[in-house]
């Protein structure tokens, strides 16, 4: 996989669940969410967006949690973006 946009975000990495989800992600595959460096470079300034990913995501809404997760994916293709 490319490097992403911002090295120096991604070589450095602040300890936590995010660091060591990069970490699981780099082993099983080299294809995987860059947006993840980000959040573990800067855990604090990332919580919010992670908290209203998951509200999107997750929270009752007239469509399913399935449904946003298709909807999600095909973006994410259509921009030629790894989900």
């Amino acid at each position: 996989m490319k490097s992403m946009f911002l090295p120096g975000v991604e070589r450095n990495p602040q300890p936590g669940p995010y660091a060591d989800a990069v970490r699981a992600m780099q082993a099983a595959s080299p294809e995987y969410p860059q947006i993840w460096h980000m959040f573990a470079f800067k855990p604090a300034a990332t919580a919010h967006l992670a908290k209203f990913t998951q509200e999107i995501m997750r929270e009752p809404a007239p469509l399913t949690p399935g449904i946003r997760e298709l909807i999600a994916a095909y973006t994410s293709a259509r921009n030629q973006c790894p989900f």
